[in-house]
């Protein structure tokens, strides 16, 4: 089932096995929404979310240079470890629990290596449209506290001018949980026009009669308050999205 409807919110699902999938060697991918080679018309943007890529990348390789414009692009390591290098001289390398945010904005060339010779690099590439074309391209990088988002929902992206970890040049709030235990959770808006995209990490959880299970997700517009139930050691990633770009 690709899409269905709720008396109190309108969504969409998007099982695990209908995402786009390539095997490069070097990289296992798979794509939510077009990319690239994969292309389903149907299937281009959630709001201003635009790309949501769940990336293998092979020890001892990764993404050579390349140009980003006016794009905000979020990365989120869930096991191993990236190096990143850039056109503005910004060299990290990020780890497992860490993000890292970059705007494109006027252009941007940057390189992900995978240096270690043991151990692939699991991650979550995201792609929002921003606020405004031709931004300065900036870099920044956090690592989380995963103690802050057990058993409860913890934001650490927002729009610039909250506080929180990481900030976009658009109306987006990331936000992560880790639930042990069986529990129904809570999830408030931050406007009428936000839709919220939540993606399973590991696990299951039920929203509204839909069942999600490993690496499904939902994309839930028309509603302002948002309740689900975890089974036990599920995780997820949410997005709350503004569905218009203006």
């Amino acid at each position: 089932m690709e899409s269905g409807k709720s008396n109190v919110m309108k969504a969409i699902i998007h099982k695990s096995e209908s995402r786009g999938h390539f095997n490069h060697g070097w990289l296992k991918t798979w794509h939510t929404f077009s990319f690239a080679d994969y292309f389903d018309r149907s299937r281009m943007n959630f709001g201003v979310m635009r790309v949501l890529n769940d990336d293998i990348v092979r020890k001892n390789n990764g993404f050579g240079m390349h140009p980003h414009q006016n794009m905000e692009i979020l990365t989120v390591i869930l096991s191993g470890e990236i190096t990143h290098k850039d056109s503005f001289g910004h060299q990290a390398t990020i780890g497992k629990n860490e993000i890292q945010v970059m705007s494109a904005g006027t252009g941007i060339y940057h390189s992900e290596i995978n240096k270690s010779l043991t151990e692939d690099c699991h991650l979550l590439q995201l792609w929002f449209l921003p606020e405004k074309q031709n931004l300065n391209p900036r870099y920044e990088q956090r690592k989380l506290n995963p103690d802050l988002f057990q058993n409860k929902i913890d934001t650490f992206v927002a729009p610039f001018g909250h506080n929180t970890d990481l900030s976009l040049h658009q109306d987006v709030w990331v936000s992560r949980l880790d639930a042990v235990t069986i529990k129904e959770y809570t999830y408030n808006m931050h406007s009428s026009e936000n839709g919220l995209y939540i993606f399973v990490l590991e696990g299951k959880l039920e929203i509204e009669g839909h069942i999600l299970n490993r690496r499904d997700g939902i994309g839930i517009s028309d509603a302002r308050t948002i309740k689900f139930v975890t089974t036990e050691n599920t995780q997820i990633i949410l997005f709350e999205v503004k569905m218009k770009q203006q």
